[in-house]
């Protein structure tokens, strides 16, 4: 005998469904004064009588969005099976560079088997609390691996946490994070930079073999250098950001974090490559080289250009200049050609970064909650909807950086526009061409990677002002290259009263294996002077 419902019984089944189920509209239809209020913002001039018939319209509207929120989305991969770990007490977190501790084993062979890795907390491991630095997003757990954290799982890594970024990443040093100061290994009341400060001091002491961290201005290097490890920022799209927090799609980068150049070149072969369209950031038909076979002691035929504008800055210091300097000239012992050269688009090229990733980055970070919009292809739609009820709870939390950029960038908007983040825009083609000019007489480009050591972390307490003073000095080298797209390492050049003193290698777009060669061989002649 069938057990098949009849069609009178399905018919009764969903009549039934219909008048016992309830379900909440995904959005409300706007009542008429909030219409009113809407339109006053945008000088418009309309009548109740007008209103009350958009509203009609309106309502029609909603229906959509009603379907895409019954609707599932597809998400990221989860493949390896992990636990919701736990925040670390104190004790076992010495420098606060961990934010959540877990144990994640990938596959049994790859290229990182035997590698542990931190993972910034900007990106995305499923069912592993993510905060971002900031308290506007604690709570939030992914449901999704970013695709980077897959393919180091794939590679056989294993993932030991969550390392510590700034408030929602946006600042060079270590302590403006909701839970507390990251302290430098090095000399623990100094600064360790940022944004990505968790993951550079866990690798600078030992916790890990290897890192990622994020880049929009400097966040991989800044850190890196101050710790005394390597810091790569891959040229823009090399490596997907598919799945991470953004904070403004056109600077966005992520990276290896790491102790020496090999495990930098190991790791970008592994995370590095195309992601199926998944990252529009991203040149179709990418091809990635093995980076550590590519490697190399010694340096014939390549020249170094040591550019002049990096150096002697307001806020340089003489000991890392001359550092810097000295390990540059060291190269020509390994058959290098070194030689001073003047690049004027160095400092314009900070003063137009400073222009539009002002206002683009509140905009994506706040305004679009981490995601940014208009293009096509994966979106972290449940931290943007985590962001977005955060933002409406606790945007009194965020730090004083953000806050300030947050009151600018919307006065700017209001004022006039996008039209100077167009023209910057604009502006940064003719930049980029300039620095693919020069790389084309030049295999890498030679500056500090900070013009200054890193400072003392300040007491509770500070002003307003001094904050916003200590959070983007350190920059003024490094943001010129999110701008470009190039690719930039740091690499310890040596120590100054105890902290490290990074220098900055730039090279030509997709050509991180001549940037790896090139600091490889320097690395190798430190090392064998020491």
């Amino acid at each position: 005998m069938s057990t098949n419902p009849t069609d009178c019984e399905r018919k009764q089944d969903v009549s039934s469904a219909d008048k016992s189920t309830y379900k909440a509209p995904a959005v409300r239809t706007p009542s008429v004064d909030r219409l009113m209020k809407i339109a006053h913002k945008f000088n418009l001039d309309v009548t109740t009588e007008e209103l009350q018939q958009y509203q009609d319209r309106i309502a029609l509207s909603c229906k959509a969005f009603d379907m895409v929120d019954s609707l599932p989305e597809p998400l990221l991969p989860v493949k390896y099976p992990r636990t919701p770990g736990y925040r670390p007490r104190p004790e076992e977190n010495k420098l606060n560079a961990w934010y959540w501790r877990c144990d994640i084993k990938g596959a049994d062979t790859g290229k990182l088997a035997g590698k542990t890795l931190a993972i910034k907390d900007n990106i995305p491991v499923a069912g592993v609390p993510m905060m971002n630095g900031s308290y506007v997003l604690e709570g939030y757990v992914p449901e999704f691996d970013a695709t980077i954290v897959t393919s180091i799982l794939d590679a056989g890594g294993h993932i030991l946490g969550k390392s510590c970024a700034e408030d929602m990443s946006f600042t060079g040093t270590s302590f403006t994070s909701a839970k507390g100061a990251i302290r430098n290994p090095c000399k623990r009341d100094h600064s360790a930079g940022g944004s990505s400060s968790g993951s550079s001091a866990l690798v600078a002491s030992g916790d890990v073999d290897m890192a990622i961290g994020g880049d929009q201005g400097g966040s991989i290097r800044v850190p890196a250098a101050w710790c005394g490890v390597v810091g790569l920022k891959p040229t823009f799209g090399l490596v997907p950001y598919t799945g991470i927090l953004s904070m403004e799609y056109t600077n966005d980068h992520v990276g290896p974090i790491t102790k020496n150049v090999y495990d930098a070149a190991l790791l970008l072969e592994v995370i590095a490559g195309y992601d199926n369209g998944l990252d529009p950031r991203q040149p179709v038909n990418l091809e990635v080289p093995e980076y550590t076979k590519l490697l190399a002691t010694s340096l014939p035929g390549i020249r170094i250009g040591v550019v002049k504008e990096g150096f002697g800055l307001p806020t340089s210091e003489e000991d890392v200049d001359t550092l810097v300097k000295k390990a540059a000239l060291q190269m020509t012992d390994l058959g290098a050609t070194v030689e001073e050269i003047s690049v004027p688009e160095h400092t314009i090229g900070a003063m137009v970064f400073n222009t539009y990733a002002t206002t683009a980055s509140i905009d994506t970070m706040i305004k679009e909650c981490g995601a940014g919009s208009q293009y096509k292809g994966f979106y972290p739609s449940s931290a943007v909807n985590a962001l977005h009820k955060g933002y409406k709870t606790r945007i009194n939390d965020l730090s004083a950086v953000l806050k300030c950029g947050l009151l600018f960038s919307d006065y700017v908007k209001e004022e006039y526009g996008s039209y100077f983040y167009a023209k910057a825009q604009n502006i940064r083609i003719d930049i980029t061409k300039t620095f693919d000019k020069i790389l084309g007489d030049y295999d890498v480009l030679v500056m500090p990677t900070v013009p200054f050591k890193a400072p003392q972390l300040p007491n509770e307490g500070i002003a307003v002002s001094d904050v916003l003073a200590q959070t983007n000095e350190m920059l003024a080298n490094c943001k010129v290259y999110n701008l470009t797209g190039h690719p930039a390492l740091t690499i310890n050049a040596g120590f100054s009263d105890g902290l490290p003193v990074g220098m900055m290698l730039i090279g030509r777009k997709f050509d991180e294996s001549t940037l790896l060669k090139v600091a490889y061989s320097y690395e190798s002649l430190r090392d064998k002077i020491k």
